[in-house]
C-alpha cells in the first residue's frame, strides 16, 4: 500500500504501509547492505532505559520484552509468556507460563524470579517510578516453579493483562544495584531484539541486533536514534540524507510530499495537546477563568491552520472516536459565552481590554518546550483566543529542566494520551492523589466527582458500570476543566523508501522514539 498524503483521509489504527530506510546517503536502493543500518531522527530521548523507572511500560521497547506485547491492531499477544494469562478468582488471579529457552542479552536464562523481581521493584515505595499507580491493583506476584508467575490483585482490574507489557529485567544484574541510580539505567540488559551499544546523551543512541534474541534475527542489524530537538533542524538533516527517517510536524512533513525517494506516513493517535491550568495559581485556579478559556478557544482553527488537517478537535482527553467518548460534549467556540462567564464571576474588563478582579489582572504565563513548533503554534493561538475574552496569556519557551519546577504555578502547553483503556490515560492525568507527582496531574486538579468516577472505572469489571463512570467523568470535566483541551494530533513520519512490510499503530502521546513506523523495526524487510 502506498503512503498516505498528509491531507488525505485519516488512516486506520493498523495501516499497512511500505516504508524504507537507508544506512547512508547515496547508497543505492535495494542494496541489502544499505538496508542493514538505519538512522532515525527523533525529538527527545528517554531519561532512563530502565523499566524499573518507567521506560517501555506501554510496550515497544527494542531492548526488552514484556510477558505480553501488542500487534499492529493493538491486540495483546504472547511475548515472554507462551499464551494469554489464565484468569481465575473472579478476575483477581492471573497466571502466566513463560516461554522456554529465552535468554537475556548477556546469555543468562530468563526465569520467573526475574518477573517477580521486576514487578516488586516497580511497586516498591523506594523506587522512583512515577507510573507505579498503574499497577496499584497488584497485591502480590509470586513464582510457581521456574516457568510460572502468579499475580494476585486487590480487586478485579479489567485491563490488567494490558499492563503486563511491562518489560522484564534480569534480577542477577539489576538486583545488585540501586534501581534509582545504578548503571542499569544507562546500560540495560534485556531479552529484546536489540542491544544498546552506545548512548551519547543529547546526541544519539545506537542499537545492534541481539545475538541471543529468542525470535527471528532482525534484517536491520543496527539502528541509531539521533536526538534532534529542533523540528526545523530535523527536517534539514533528513533532506540532506543525514537521517533515513524522522518524526515531523505537519508543516514540515508537507515539504517532502512528492519528493523522490521519500514517503510520508500518518498514524492516528490518542495524543492530545492541552494547556494545564494550575489550581495553585490565583488566576488559572479560578473556575470561571478555566470555563471561559474552554469556551473561547477555537479548536477547529487549530486543526486546520496548525495541524494542516492532520488531527481533530479535543473536547477532553479521549478522542471523539473512542468507544468511551461521552456523546454530546463536543463544543464549538463561543466567545460570547466566555465573556458572560467572566462578567458574572466579577472579572471586569479594563481600559486595555484585559479583565481584573479584586485588583488582580486576568493574566498568566504559558510555557512550551523550546524547539517544538507545533506546541509553539498552539500556545500562540491559545493566547490570541484568550485575549479576545480579556485574558492576557504571556507565551514563553523554555527547556523541560526550566519548565518542570514551574509547573505548579505556570500553565504549560502539554501533551498526553494513552491507548488501550480509558484508565491508562485518565487516572494519572486527573486523579487528585497524583496531583503534582512529577508529570502526573500537572494541573494539580482536584474534583471529587472525577475521583469517584476514576476509582469506579478502575475497580469494576462490569462494562456498563465502567462506561457510566467514564461518561460521568467527562461531563464533570467540562463543567470544571483543569485543562483546556485543544487538539488530538495525527503523527507524521517521513522516511527513505527502502523497506517493505511495515505497519503503523494507533499511537499514544509518546511517539518518535518507541512508536512510529519503526515500532516493529525487527520485522522490516529490504525492498524487493
Amino acid at each position: 500500500m502506498t503512503a498516505r498524503r498528509i491531507r488525505g483521509a485519516a488512516v486506520t489504527a493498523a495501516l499497512t504501509v511500505g516504508v524504507a530506510a537507508c544506512s547512508a546517503p547515496g547508497d543505492p536502493a535495494g542494496d541489502g547492505k544499505a538496508a542493514e543500518s538505519v538512522v532515525i531522527g527523533v525529538a527527545t530521548e528517554p531519561e532512563t532505559l530502565s523499566p524499573l523507572l518507567g521506560y517501555g511500560k506501554d510496550g515497544n521497547s527494542k531492548i526488552f520484552d514484556g510477558l505480553l506485547a501488542r500487534d499492529a491492531d493493538l491486540k495483546l499477544k504472547p511475548a515472554l509468556a507462551t499464551a494469554l494469562p489464565e484468569i481465575a478468582d473472579d478476575g483477581r488471579t492471573y497466571t502466566f507460563t513463560l516461554r522456554d529457552g529465552v535468554k537475556f542479552s548477556d546469555g543468562e536464562p530468563l526465569t520467573a524470579d526475574d518477573v517477580v523481581y521486576t514487578y516488586e521493584t516497580v511497586l516498591d515505595a523506594k523506587t522512583n517510578n512515577t507510573a507505579k499507580s498503574e499497577l496499584a491493583a497488584v497485591d502480590s506476584v509470586r513464582a510457581s516453579g521456574d516457568d510460572k508467575v502468579v499475580f494476585t490483585l486487590k480487586y478485579p482490574y479489567a485491563p490488567f493483562a494490558a499492563r503486563t507489557v511491562l518489560p522484564i529485567v534480569p534480577e542477577h544484574i539489576a538486583g545488585k544495584q540501586d534501581p534509582n541510580s545504578g548503571s542499569f539505567n544507562t546500560e540495560p540488559v534485556g531479552t529484546g531484539p536489540y542491544v544498546l551499544t552506545r548512548w551519547s546523551k543529547g546526541e544519539k543512541l545506537t542499537f545492534n541486533a541481539n545475538p541471543h534474541y529468542w525470535g527471528p534475527a532482525p534484517k536491520v542489524k543496527s539502528f541509531t536514534m539521533a536526538i534532534v530537538a529542533d523540528d526545523d533542524v530535523r527536517a534539514t538533516r533528513l533532506r540532506s540524507g543525514d537521517l533515513d527517517g524522522a518524526v515531523l510536524p505537519p508543516n514540515l512533513a508537507a515539504t517532502f510530499e512528492g519528493e523522490n525517494g521519500k514517503r510520508t506516513y500518518e498514524a492516528r493517535s490518542y495524543d492530545f495537546r492541552a494547556v494545564t491550568l494550575p489550581t495553585g495559581n490565583p488566576v488559572t485556579g479560578d473556575r470561571a477563568i478555566r470555563q471561559a478559556l474552554d469556551a473561547a478557544v477555537d479548536r477547529e482553527a487549530m486543526v486546520d491552520k496548525i495541524l494542516d488537517g492532520a488531527g481533530r478537535p479535543a473536547y477532553g482527553p479521549l478522542p471523539a472516536d473512542d468507544p468511551a467518548f461521552a456523546d454530546g460534549i463536543e463544543r464549538t467556540r463561543d466567545l460570547g459565552r466566555a465573556k458572560r462567564i467572566l462578567d458574572e464571576a466579577g472579572w471586569k474588563a479594563g481600559d486595555d481590554g484585559i479583565r481584573a478582579k479584586d485588583g488582580r489582572r486576568a493574566a498568566f504565563t504559558l510555557l512550551y518546550p523550546s524547539g517544538d513548533k507545533v506546541r509553539q503554534d498552539h500556545a500562540l493561538a491559545y493566547a490570541s483566543d484568550a485575549k479576545k475574552a480579556g485574558i492576557d496569556v504571556e507565551v514563553e519557551s523554555a527547556t523541560w529542566e526550566v519548565i518542570e519546577p514551574r509547573m505548579g504555578e505556570d500553565a504549560v502547553l502539554a501533551g498526553f494520551g494513552s491507548v488501550g483503556d480509558p484508565d491508562f490515560g485518565l487516572y494519572t492525568l486527573l486523579h487528585s492523589s497524583l496531583a503534582g507527582d512529577g508529570f502526573n496531574n500537572m494541573a494539580r486538579y482536584r474534583d471529587r466527582t472525577v475521583d469517584e468516577a476514576l476509582d469506579t472505572g478502575r475497580r469494576t469489571r462490569v462494562p456498563a458500570e465502567r462506561e457510566a463512570a467514564y461518561d460521568k467523568l467527562q461531563r464533570a470535566l467540562v463543567k470544571d476543566p483543569g485543562y483546556t483541551f485543544l487538539t488530538h494530533i495525527d503523527h507524521l513520519y517521513v522516511l527513505a523508501d527502502r523497506w517493505d512490510g511495515l505497519t503503523t499503530q494507533l499511537e499514544p502521546h509518546e511517539h518518535g522514539f518507541a512508536s512510529g513506523p519503526w515500532w516493529n523495526i525487527e520485522d522490516w524487510q529490504p525492498e524487493r
